[in-house]
């Protein structure tokens, strides 16, 4: 397996202006992800009934879903394949574009056709999750920064500034009943303005994004020939372990969720923000344990044994006879959900080369956006047949096979690197 750490910069404190120049950037990037975490976890949370307001049945909601999900994936292996021969950074600012333009589709069509072209190929994302063209790019611009076991700290705070961000998101998804509650505005023209609000948020990421060192841009000695040239076994392995998984998690993405939990339970829209925020939160700082737990169990062992049991808890959501049980399984659940992701990211840089993490990151995470876009269209036409959580059973349990297939495929893969695994 290889071994990166010595092509690493070092996870000690910066004692040159090389250094701090990777932790500046390092800064960045946290910022940018906790500005793309507020986007996304406003749009989730409201696109679903920005969607039935304008007259949408679950089925073409559910069809929508699906098509940011396929989108994504595909300009995701496109920049993956093809990016290594691109600057990082004008990699990032092509994607804001892109982010500012698929606001503006969104705040200006009102139609099922327009609507899903914006979708396929725009860059909203309904989970809270990452899944977008940005992540390879950020995932492996990050990894350049620190090395060690430094480098699943730094992505648990990536992954913990875009949650928190997406938790303070989803709670801000309240305000546009608030106001038309108020009579300022009707509830559709409130929801509009979310995803003006959504465009904003992409420009003030593509300033930062302007400013990153071109420290972080692979050297044209290093740039390999092809994009996975050592490490396609691997990677390709992983890849399909990661599709199993968000295949499952396609079925409960967060603005199917909501339109479930409206379903089944009648909670209204500020509700349903509350207990998104408090989901978000605990799934926020719950990663912050995850280097912690690493450090003592390794990485794969992390990501397994921290999210099988967020699997039955949600399986355990959907078999809940009240609102008040549903909501705290799946409270419980998000409280370790997302404590595999700086485990998962982390395991994926440590075991490529540096100059092949962009497209290692692209690979594993397109075809997981791929799964995952599968799964939504099914979901419509579940809940629009029966309020029964039968997604979240479906996903629960897809995720736990998942689970327990990477234990046993990689439980005994090391990365090389001290102090990782």
């Amino acid at each position: 397996m290889h071994a990166s750490s010595s092509c690493d910069r070092p996870s000690a404190p910066p004692t040159s202006a090389h250094d701090v120049g990777a932790v500046t950037d390092a800064g960045k990037l946290l910022v940018t992800r906790a500005v793309r975490g507020l986007a996304d976890g406003v749009v989730s949370v409201v696109l679903a009934s920005y969607l039935t307001a304008l007259g949408m049945s679950a089925l073409e909601v559910g069809a929508i879903v699906t098509g940011t999900l396929l989108g994504s994936a595909a300009l995701t292996l496109a920049v993956g394949l093809l990016g290594y021969r691109l600057s990082r950074r004008r990699i990032l600012l092509a994607a804001a574009a892109l982010m500012t333009l698929t606001g503006i589709g969104f705040a200006g069509f009102t139609t099922f056709a327009p609507l899903m072209i914006v979708a396929v190929a725009g860059t909203l994302n309904p989970s809270s999750g990452d899944v977008s063209l940005f992540l390879p790019t950020e995932q492996a611009a990050l990894a350049e920064t620190v090395g060690g076991p430094g480098r699943t700290m730094a992505f648990a705070w990536y992954s913990l500034a875009g949650s928190l961000a997406g938790a303070f998101g989803a709670l801000a998804s309240g305000l546009p009943a608030a106001a038309a509650n108020r009579g300022g505005l009707t509830l559709l023209e409130a929801q509009r303005a979310v995803f003006v609000f959504y465009a904003a948020l992409a420009i003030a990421a593509a300033v930062i994004y302007a400013r990153l060192s071109p420290a972080l841009e692979i050297h044209p000695a290093r740039r390999p020939t092809k994009p996975l040239a050592t490490s396609r076994p691997v990677v390709v392995r992983l890849a399909a372990l990661f599709s199993l998984d968000s295949f499952g998690g396609g079925f409960v993405v967060q603005s199917l969720l909501v339109l479930w939990l409206t379903r089944r339970f009648q909670l209204d829209a500020r509700t349903i923000a509350g207990v998104f925020f408090a989901a978000g939160t605990l799934s926020a700082f719950s990663q912050l344990v995850s280097p912690r737990v690493a450090a003592r169990i390794g990485l794969v062992r992390t990501m397994v044994y921290t999210h099988l049991p967020s699997n039955l808890l949600l399986i355990l959501a959907a078999l809940a006879p009240s609102a008040a049980l549903s909501v705290a399984c799946l409270l419980g659940r998000m409280a370790l959900s997302q404590m595999d992701v700086p485990a998962r990211q982390a395991f994926v840089m440590a075991v490529v080369p540096p100059e092949e993490r962009g497209a290692a990151a692209s690979v594993t995470n397109v075809p997981r956006s791929l799964a995952a876009g599968l799964a939504p269209l099914v979901t419509g036409v579940l809940l629009d047949r029966t309020t029964f959580g039968w997604p979240l059973v479906i996903g629960g349990t897809l995720k736990a096979i998942y689970d327990i297939a990477l234990l046993v495929q990689f439980r005994a893969v090391r990365t090389g690197e001290p102090g990782v695994d």
